[in-house]
């Protein structure tokens, strides 16, 4: 019986260290001439110490019989971890094995990991890289019924438990889909995200078509806005993720964690009056307003490079997590277009799924209008932004910096679409800017510039912020410096007691792009 163990074991060995030699030594050899890490390499670099538990090292393709010596691990890393002390399931291609195609032993691989990491209440993390879904073990009926007809909730989102995703290489088929699906995705330069690879693409369409048009991080942090953050390395990459995961609840049931808070994080605050011009007609770039309100050092932007009218990203007040939404004046003098409306839509949403408060900091001039604006489909994204708001049951802070003007008003938390309305003494509130209005109230009539000035002036003064207090439409008038410390005890004051911090998750099934 002894003999019989010790052959078991050194069976168990040899197949442990074939799986654990990937794709072999060639192949790792060249990718690390590359600079670019291997699966097994990425799981270390991001996960605690000694904490990664495989699932399914010893996998193989068990469709197509010679190649089971030829897939160690199916192609797919899978297993848990802890992240800073956290438990994660996580999931790692591993190109070097047929380009970590999907099959039918590592999709379970995969199915398995989602549903513990659901059920049992930690994160997902997805590392793509893959060339799509594997031939010819998909091909006919039974592959297709195999493969794509083994889970009928593969590819929903109920926002149970966070998801990140890194675009590490080639990203077609699934391992496109998940980063679609994810919460928080970045992608590294010279990686590619697309449907089908640009080879099928160019067959598909009859004109070469080349991988950075098909699906290049330009296209997608700036047009297509699907991914969050670019990266130069794919250490740069999992750094991201691991301070995205920092933010979060490791599930829906749970308040946000508290981080210490810096020392030096009021320091800032007292600048805000010289950093936000007196002038509406001046711009300024609004990050310099919320890294002097937030945490030291804890502004976590999203998609910089796309809706550039509107600045999106979690921070801490306090030690305690928050979701940002500013208008950018930087930015077509931070009149949201579609990409903002489309932009702070999914933010809204990610943050009131995982407990996370909004605060809202105005300066718009309204939305853009305009014909390239309709076309896109302005009129429903602004009505996606506006019931993605109210639908939000964490508290909702405003503060109205200086214009807020039209529809674009209740779309930043005015008219009771905020718990809280905070003013500063240079806030302005209309319909629109008197400019426009003077020239709409004088359509199809004579009017000289003297009435036309007299107009402006009433109706600038009209604008200002004390008729908003003075009926309540605003709660307070605030001086520019109090801004942090007003916020941070309206944190205090809306707090979700009697849910444990938890929301009501109305969105949770809202789709992650639309």
């Amino acid at each position: 019986m002894a003999e019989t163990l010790t052959e078991q074991l050194k069976e168990l060995a040899q197949r442990e260290r074939r799986a654990l030699s990937m794709g072999g030594e060639e192949k790792l050899a060249r990718r690390k001439a590359a600079g670019i890490l291997n699966a097994r390499e990425r799981v270390d670099y991001l996960v605690d110490q000694n904490s990664f538990i495989e699932s399914g090292l010893l996998g193989v393709s068990s469709v197509v019989p010679e190649d089971r010596e030829k897939t160690p691990a199916d192609g797919k890393v899978a297993g848990f971890a802890r992240v800073d002390g956290r438990p994660v399931g996580m999931v790692s291609n591993d190109f070097t094995v047929k380009g970590a195609s999907s099959s039918l032993t590592n999709m379970k691989k995969m199915g398995h990991v989602k549903r513990v990491a659901t059920e049992r209440g930690f994160p997902l993390v997805f590392f793509g890289e893959s060339s799509g879904a594997r031939m010819p073990d998909n091909m006919g009926s039974q592959g297709m019924g195999a493969l794509l007809g083994n889970d009928g909730q593969q590819y929903v989102r109920r926002r149970e438990t966070p998801w990140a995703s890194a675009i590490l290489g080639q990203c077609y088929g699934s391992s496109a889909w998940y980063s679609c699906l994810s919460d928080f995705t970045v992608i590294r330069k010279g990686s590619v995200l697309a449907v089908a690879s640009p080879a099928l693409a160019s067959l598909a369409i009859g004109q070469k078509v080349e991988s950075e048009e098909l699906g290049g991080w330009k296209l997608h942090s700036e047009v297509t806005g699907l991914v969050d953050r670019v990266a130069e390395t794919d250490e740069e990459a999992l750094d991201l993720i691991r301070r995205f995961l920092s933010y979060l609840p490791s599930h829906s049931n749970e308040a946000p964690p508290r981080a210490a808070v810096p020392t030096s994080s009021n320091a800032q605050a007292a600048k805000l009056s010289e950093i936000v011009p007196d002038s509406r007609r001046r711009v300024y770039e609004v990050r310099k307003v919320i890294n002097a309100i937030v945490d030291d050092d804890s502004f976590f932007e999203f998609k910089p490079r796309f809706g550039r009218t509107a600045v999106t990203g979690l921070a801490r007040l306090d030690g305690r997590s928050v979701g940002i939404v500013a208008n950018n004046p930087m930015g077509k003098a931070g009149a949201m277009d579609v990409p903002s409306c489309e932009k702070i839509t999914r933010f809204l949403v990610m943050c009131d799924s995982f407990n996370i408060p909004i605060v809202m900091l105005v300066d718009t001039p309204g939305f853009v209008i305009g014909v390239e604006g309709e076309r896109m489909k302005a009129p429903g994204k602004i009505m996606n932004f506006m019931t993605a708001l109210q639908l939000c049951s964490v508290p909702k802070l405003s503060v109205i910096m200086r214009k807020s003007y039209g529809q674009a008003y209740l779309n930043m938390g005015g008219g009771k679409n905020s718990d809280e309305v905070a003013a500063w003494p240079s806030a302005e509130v209309s319909f629109m800017d008197p400019t426009y209005s003077v020239q709409v109230v004088t359509w199809g009539r004579e009017s000289s510039e003297e009435e036309q000035a007299r107009l402006r002036a009433q109706m600038e003064k009209e604008s200002d912020v004390w008729g908003m207090a003075e009926m309540y439409a605003v709660q307070s008038v605030i001086a520019p410096q109090a801004t942090r410390d007003y916020l941070i005890r309206m944190l205090e004051v809306h707090e979700m007691r009697r849910s444990g911090g938890i929301g009501k998750h109305h969105m949770a099934a809202w789709p992650t792009t639309f």
